[in-house]
């Protein structure tokens, strides 16, 4: 039997990979060949998908981008044996854009096969939660903590030190959150990981439940997510059948549930406290703090709450061990990061390095600049709250403080490119009409400072007044920076101030315009 692997997953299948599947499957039986189809996840390399990889004696041979059309003439050329044709890459693990990162997060999406769990132990899978499960949870907990691991999410908060504190925490219950509502216009790594590898993150929670003494998980995914949830779910029955998910995690005397709650549709829900509410089956809204989520978070508990990611790299660090992992990176910023190069790029997917390689090398080196072809003229970085950068600044070193010291921030790591068409005055607006749409409205500077940063912007598009009104806007956002409740708010203005500082030419055109 031939195995043949087509990716699953929801950017694959936006392009054509079910379709193709179908016809491989189709041509295969009509040839009356003996072929295996496995769904398995992106490796990332989103310009070549869908991709489709043979297993042959000398390692798995990759063609791509396939579409429907292409498979009969695959077949004529032998693909299942390695043939040669237009669409062939060679051995995957030799291509290029694959074999220059450095997985470790994603070291198996796009390899195996999402719910086998045999197929994910012989690639590594259970040794961490295997090795924690004979550990005590002061040691998981210092595991973690030395390892340097920093939460992925965007807020970059040391994981040890907020496990530590529900560590140390009495009460009769804890939880651990996993927060997989990634709203961030140009991020996918979440989702992509969820849908690749599923197991991954089952197993970074059940670690961190044995660490901190919980015994329940919550995975909060986005409902606009259907297959991830629907793999995760799957997921989480086979664990249970396995004996990893219930009340004897593999044979021990350690419990853990894991459960799903969709999510209500809101972008602040993307925020601990509003996910926290939406969990608990209340409208999505930002709590004041303190109390922090760590001391009484869900239903009152204390609570972990990680990103996918960070949940998702636990497992690695207690396989390798914390020097291993944070042997890699520089600075604060060590271990890998997942970036997610989106937007008018010409590559673009899933790049995982260790912090400190540069920007420009990530937008031409990996994504091989614009998609148009035209010259970059901005990235964004950070998600839709994210600063806006200019082509001067491609030399920075992409991790957490250097990106802070030029007045930006990594986030979840979503790199998004702009050629020279774009307006940066038209996307600072957006950046207010976007928190004006998707804002809680508990706190007056980001309800109406929002509404009032979008109309002020609009008046400097038109031309009006336009020296007053950028520094009405520059007050606004002072405002929303100091006096919004959380990020969602407290953040807009970043994008705003970077697209006015780096390209006051969008701006400063207007004048004259109208008076």
């Amino acid at each position: 039997m031939i195995t043949v692997y087509i990716p699953g997953d929801g950017a694959s299948k936006s392009v054509g990979a079910d379709e193709v599947t179908h016809a491989i499957a189709h041509e295969s039986s009509s040839r009356g060949l003996d072929v295996q189809i496995i769904r398995n996840g992106s490796r990332g390399a989103l310009w070549l998908e869908p991709l489709v990889e043979v297993v042959t004696p000398s390692g798995r041979i990759a063609f791509g981008p396939v579409a429907a059309s292409d498979v009969t003439s695959l077949f004529d050329a032998d693909f299942l044996n390695g043939g040669q044709h237009r669409l062939s890459l060679g051995k995957s693990e030799e291509i290029s854009w694959l074999a220059r990162q450095d997985r470790v997060t994603f070291k198996r999406v796009g390899v195996i096969d999402p719910l086998s769990i045999s197929d994910y132990e012989s690639h590594g899978g259970l040794v961490g939660l295997r090795l924690a499960l004979g550990m005590t949870q002061d040691a998981i907990v210092e595991q973690v903590t030395d390892s340097g691991l920093r939460g992925r999410g965007g807020a970059g908060f040391p994981a040890g030190i907020k496990w530590r504190t529900v560590l140390n925490q009495s009460s009769d219950e804890k939880y651990i959150c996993c927060n997989a509502d990634e709203g961030d216009s140009g991020t996918f790594a979440d989702r992509m990981l969820m849908e690749g590898d599923p197991f991954t993150l089952l197993e970074g929670l059940t670690i961190a439940g044995i660490a901190v003494g919980a015994t329940e998980g919550v995975i909060y995914i986005r409902s606009e997510y259907p297959d991830a949830i629907e793999v995760m779910s799957k997921a989480i029955e086979i664990a249970q059948d396995f004996g990893w998910l219930g009340s004897k995690v593999l044979g021990t005397s350690h419990t853990f549930n894991v459960r799903i709650r969709k999510g209500g549709g809101s972008y602040v829900c993307g925020e601990e406290t509003a996910m926290l509410e939406s969990i608990e089956g209340k409208r999505g809204v930002v709590r004041s703090k303190p109390p922090l989520p760590a001391i009484e978070g869900l239903f009152g508990k204390p609570t972990v709450i990680n990103n996918v990611l960070t949940l998702a790299t636990i497992p690695a660090i207690l396989a390798e061990g914390a020097n291993a992992y944070k042997a890699r990176g520089v600075g604060r910023s060590v271990g890998t990061q997942v970036f997610q190069l989106g937007g008018n790029i010409a590559q673009g997917g899933i790049v995982e390095l260790a912090f400190g390689t540069t920007l420009d090398s990530l937008v031409h080196g990996f994504g091989g600049g614009t998609y148009t072809g035209k010259p970059i003229r901005a990235v964004q970085i950070g998600g839709p709250l994210g600063a806006y950068l200019p082509v001067s600044s491609f030399n920075i070193s992409m991790d957490y403080e250097s990106l802070l010291a030029a007045g930006g921030m990594l986030g979840h790591g979503g790199v998004v490119l702009f050629d020279e068409s774009v307006d940066l005055a038209v996307q600072a607006r957006f950046a207010m009409e976007f928190c004006a749409l998707e804002s809680c409205g508990k706190c007056t500077p980001c309800r109406l400072g929002s509404t009032r940063g979008a109309e002020t912007i609009t008046k400097i598009i038109d031309g009006v007044d336009v020296d007053g009104n950028k520094r009405l806007l520059l007050d606004l956002c002072e405002v929303m920076t100091d006096g919004s409740l959380c990020a969602m708010g407290g953040l807009t203005p970043l994008p705003v101030k970077s697209a006015m500082l780096h390209f006051p030419e969008d701006f400063d055109a207007r004048i004259g315009a109208v008076r």
